[in-house]
């Protein structure tokens, strides 16, 4: 078995399907949303990937298939006045699992943040998938918090 972390060059014909390929087989997983990607996703990802600057994916190939994907964006903590890296997608396919595959992806973007000077990484999680949130806890990620007397830190959105 051979494991392979990629940095993805958007640029990289083979890379950039693969990350479409990926991310739409997550999509459509219950933990994705169960919907596959638009057929407009799958056809302007990679340029508006491209013309984000602080826009990083990785991509796990496991005996050079592509089997894994994390898409991550650097920001800024404005409480420490350091770059900070918000995991937004993390997906192994099926027949991958529980095989190190997300670790490792997780282990190459903390080396990466690591590197440029990062304080943390965050991500979100449905609190329904506990494999996952096993995962993440395991990696040393924690529910989020200024004071207990304020309560734990919640996601929220607004569709546009």
């Amino acid at each position: 078995m051979s494991l392979d972390i990629q940095l993805v060059d958007y640029h990289n014909a083979q890379q950039a399907a693969d990350l479409v390929a990926l991310l739409n087989a997550y999509a459509r997983d219950p933990m994705g949303g169960g919907e596959a990607l638009s057929d407009y996703t799958q056809q302007h990802l990679i340029e508006q990937l491209r013309a984000t600057p602080n826009a990083l994916s990785l991509i796990a190939y496991l005996d050079n298939e592509a089997v894994g994907l994390l898409n991550a964006f650097q920001s800024l903590s404005t409480f420490a006045a350091k770059p900070l890296f918000n995991i937004h997608d993390l997906a192994v396919t099926p027949s991958a699992r529980g095989q190190g595959v997300a670790s490792a992806l997780m282990g190459k973007l903390e080396n990466i943040a690591r590197a440029r000077g990062a304080c943390k990484i965050t991500l979100e999680v449905l609190s329904g998938n506990l494999t996952a949130k096993a995962l993440y806890e395991r990696q040393g990620f924690k529910s989020y918090q200024l004071d207990p007397a304020m309560g734990q830190a919640e996601f929220l959105q607004k569709y546009l």
